[in-house]
């Protein structure tokens, strides 16, 4: 499932190149999984809008709507990829992929035409529309806190107590959402945590050096364009780099590139986790 990382750099790129542009007209798929909202309703509101900004709240890309020439956002098309979710900018003329479940044809200022379209083989990907109160201006905000922005206090407060493993708690979309199971097994690795420790015995030394591992893990990745081991691509079809910066996630038995203790795999909260015996503690 594409994580932090794969998600901004999709968001960005659909960004740069669609912000701006005027939905013309939607066509949504038969089927009923991708859809949060139901498909005629989603297709109304859609339809008309001008995209005024594309970015990422936690897992998910928010797409900021408006009615072209104005200012206020008053809703929002809310895209989660999933596990195998795809959001491509496409020229009309590129034939559309399979396991295309949402198609809004757009056009530029300059009269440039384009398509974003919304492809998942597996339908666990979600689509929905969020309104925005008018009142506070409240948009869609996520479930937890922010990785990239958490201040040190907040980010030791999230584990004080807590008797779950700190990998487990990584994973906690309601604690830190964003994060998954690669960038949770890397930046242990570079923080030298074991994934089994007990986060809340965790001391505030130690877990200010997991957020500044987190962090500096989270931008690297970004940079690289997020990590390519499945089906992952950006906003034109191209994979990420990142899965060759990896130091423990799916490298079991190989050595570690820093003492060279081959990397052990266990399953802990029901994820495969990767860790190197001697460089974490």
């Amino acid at each position: 499932m594409p994580e932090l990382p794969e998600v901004e750099t999709v968001a960005n790129g659909v960004n740069e190149r669609v912000a701006g542009d005027v939905i013309e007209s939607v066509w949504l798929s038969s089927y009923r999984e991708p859809f949060k909202t139901a498909a005629a309703d989603m297709a109304d509101s859609l339809t008309g809008q001008q995209i005024r900004r594309v970015y990422r709240v936690g897992k998910h890309i928010v797409v900021d709507l408006t009615q072209p020439g104005e200012d206020a956002v008053q809703v929002q098309w809310i895209v989660h990829l999933g596990m195998t979710g795809r959001l491509l900018v496409s020229h009309p003329d590129v034939p559309v992929p399979p396991h295309t479940h949402a198609l809004l044809h757009l056009q530029s200022k300059s009269g440039v035409a384009r398509d974003l379209r919304f492809v998942d083989a597996r339908r666990f990907g979600r689509l929905a529309i969020h309104p925005v109160a008018v009142e506070t201006k409240t948009g869609f905000s996520g479930p937890g806190h922010e990785p990239l922005t958490i201040s040190e206090d907040d980010f030791v407060a999230l584990f004080k107590g807590r008797k779950l493993p700190i990998k487990a708690a990584l994973l906690n979309q309601k604690l830190l959402h964003g994060v998954g199971n690669i960038y949770a097994d890397e930046s242990l690795f570079r923080a030298g945590i074991r994934p089994t420790r007990t986060a809340g015995r965790l001391s505030r030394p130690r877990l200010l050096e997991l957020r500044t591992a987190l962090q500096e893990v989270l931008k690297h990745a970004i940079q690289l364009g997020g990590s390519s081991v499945s089906d992952y691509v950006d906003a034109d079809g191209v994979a990420g780099f990142f899965q060759l910066e990896h130091r423990v996630y799916m490298r079991t038995g190989e050595p570690c590139r820093v003492c060279g203790t081959p990397i052990k795999r266990i399953l802990l909260a029901g994820r495969g986790t990767h860790y190197c015996l001697t460089c974490q503690k």
